[in-house]
């Protein structure tokens, strides 16, 4: 399909005027293309040629509007670090039409009713971060909102310095967080509450709509994607860094990449915000934030649906968080069947990543090929007791297994990345992207696309982070 030919619906337009607030995007300064997602345009049906365009720049830039386009910032509220905020809402990013059900969105694409004190601007660094890694978590097989393209510009951006502006067309199944029902619950506007639920229903759970208890089905279905979610992110190694419930999906999706990492060493306590003083949003408490939030939610559902029924939904939380994490771990250590007693197994594994300080997605992979020889694992650490201990464990566990070591291998290097985009790759693709050189932003995007993949030629990104970048915290502008 053509540019020309794109047919955009906008059906979030359908609710209630007060969910939304009609905004034109404001053009950067001579944008440029930095990167175009072929696999993204190609589920919106947009032939590949069309990518290298004039227009297709000008599409990202809010000047080309394709038929069907009718621009718009949602509004919401939401928790942030545990206070309530009554009005948040998109401040930088601009809703223009959905195809073939996924919403597009430009961030960065000026003020709107909802930017506070903002410039309605993203920077060159945040949109490289978000573009590549919502790519790298689609890769690592994490449900996440996408990205169809990057752009540069020569606008000038004021953060802690001046900077280039530039602007990432998102695209997602969901735009609708947690904090969008806080917003009619909070203000007592029940009808466009309802009217909300209704939509997320045909939105994300379609199967739901003619089933009694809607509602009650609804926020069980979010409590069981949520825990997954947390699980996968836990099991990998990310940390999201703002788990605001405006930051979080309805769907059950990771959205809004700002100040994340993925582990370096690993550290139960890693904090990757520096805003987040008391660890909040610690990587270890991720899993309970997932919890705090649903109640958040739970709390803003209560008009449509008891809050004893969704107490029942919710106390399952933990169970299916433990099954989820349990069965990815398991995975990860090519275990042919998990059950509860494992949990000691990883327990003890992790207690000797804490002790030795051993990176985190490095140690896995190189279990993937472990044979009873345990030369390369005890490398990764300067103490050999604590890690040696565990692995006299490990042996006798895989003693219950039936296949054989060479299938076990084959399952665990599917399981477990050889490439995950920590911070100090992508800091790198960001320096070379303020001189005007995006050839790293290229190799990442690549790894990113298939991080279990060798990839031969981008050995460099697959060792221990170099000391000095290890677990550095990043701000919310990241």
């Amino acid at each position: 399909m053509k540019l020309n030919e794109i047919q955009l619906t906008n059906p979030y337009l359908s609710l209630p005027q007060e969910c939304h607030d009609r905004v034109e995007p404001s053009p950067l300064v001579k944008p440029f293309l930095i990167h175009a997602n072929e696999a993204v345009a190609k589920m919106l049906d947009i032939d590949a040629d069309e990518l290298q365009t004039e227009n297709f720049v000008k599409l990202i830039n809010g000047e080309y509007q394709a038929d069907g386009t009718e621009s718009f910032a949602m509004c919401y509220a939401g928790h942030q670090f545990g206070h309530f905020v009554p009005r948040l809402g998109d401040g930088r990013a601009i809703n223009i039409g959905t195809i073939n059900g996924l919403h597009l969105q430009l961030k960065g694409a000026g003020q709107t009713k909802y930017s506070r004190s903002g410039d309605g601007r993203a920077v060159l660094r945040s949109s490289i971060r978000e573009y590549l890694m919502s790519e790298a978590m689609h890769g690592l097989g994490i449900e996440t909102t996408r990205a169809l393209a990057i752009i540069g510009s020569e606008h000038k951006v004021y953060r802690e310095d001046w900077e280039r502006g530039s602007i990432v067309l998102r695209v997602s199944p969901s735009w609708v967080r947690f904090g969008t029902f806080e917003y009619f619950a909070h203000k007592k506007k029940y009808k466009e509450l309802e009217s909300l639920a209704d939509y997320a229903i045909a939105e994300s759970y379609p199967h739901l709509i003619d089933e009694p208890n809607k509602y009650l089905h609804f926020f069980t279905e979010v409590v069981g994607k949520t825990a997954r979610l947390m699980a996968q992110w836990q099991a990998v190694g990310f940390n999201h860094g703002v788990m605001n419930t405006d930051n979080m999906s309805i769907a059950g999706l990771s959205i809004d990449y700002g100040p994340y990492a993925f582990l370096d060493d690993y550290d139960f306590n890693n904090i990757c915000n520096h805003t987040d003083q008391y660890g909040r949003y610690s990587f270890g408490n991720q899993p309970n934030i997932g919890e705090w939030n649903l109640r958040a939610l739970m709390a803003a559902l209560s008009p449509l649906v008891g809050m004893d029924n969704m107490q029942k939904s919710i106390e399952h939380y933990g169970r299916l968080y433990t099954r989820e994490y349990l069965y990815q771990m398991g995975r990860k250590l090519g275990l042919e069947i998990v059950t509860k007693e494992d949990t000691d197994l990883i327990k003890h594994m992790l207690g000797a990543l804490q002790e030795l300080n051993i990176d985190y997605t490095l140690f896995f992979r190189t279990l993937s090929r472990y044979d009873g020889d345990r030369t390369e694992i005890l490398k990764l650490g300067l103490y050999h007791t604590p890690m040696n201990d565990w692995l006299d464990a490990y042996d006798k566990r895989l003693e219950q297994n039936e296949r054989s070591a060479a299938d076990r291998h084959a399952t665990m290097l599917q399981a477990n990345p050889k490439y995950v985009l920590k911070n100090y790759m992508l800091q790198e693709a960001i320096d070379e992207a303020q001189k005007g050189n995006f050839k790293v932003v290229d190799e990442l995007f690549q790894i990113a696309q298939d991080p279990y993949a060798e990839h031969p030629g981008f050995e460099r990104w697959a060792g221990v982070t170099p000391e000095a970048f290890k677990n550095r915290k990043l701000s919310c502008s990241s």
